[in-house]
């Protein structure tokens, strides 16, 4: 099942990203300036609702790849930076003590959810405009 519905995070570290990530970080600009939530919508029938354990956010595994794409990063090394890097635990809307995913789970996100090589240009067109 997809998570479409954002869960108020109620953290008392969360307000550190306001403290150490600059205005102007590329990671928090594209946040707060593009909504990606087209994502669901694109990836809707690539997902079974009824069926198995939740699945990461695509639009969390989205991000991974841009961010991947973004820095020029392997899965393995997207994946560590996302460990220790706050603008991409920030851009990845995750806590500051949260785990973060498995690198073969990128790998999986793409070959299962991202069938249609055309897709992941497709969803970055998007995110650009």
């Amino acid at each position: 099942m997809i998570e479409q519905q954002q869960k108020l995070v109620l953290n008392l570290y969360m307000e550190i990203y306001e403290l150490i990530i600059p205005k102007d970080n590329l990671l928090r600009q594209i946040k707060e300036l593009v909504d990606f939530s087209f994502i669901y919508d694109e990836l809707l029938a690539n997902y079974c609702l009824d069926n198995g354990r939740n699945a990461v956010p695509p639009i969390r595994m989205f991000k991974y790849l841009l961010l991947k794409s973004i820095y020029d990063l392997s899965d393995v090394d997207v994946v560590e930076r996302s460990k220790y890097d706050m603008s991409f635990k920030y851009f990845l809307e995750l806590t500051p003590e949260e785990e973060v995913i498995h690198p073969s789970l990128l790998t999986k996100f793409r070959k299962q959810r991202l069938k249609d090589e055309n897709i992941l240009d497709l969803l970055i067109n998007k995110s650009v405009e």
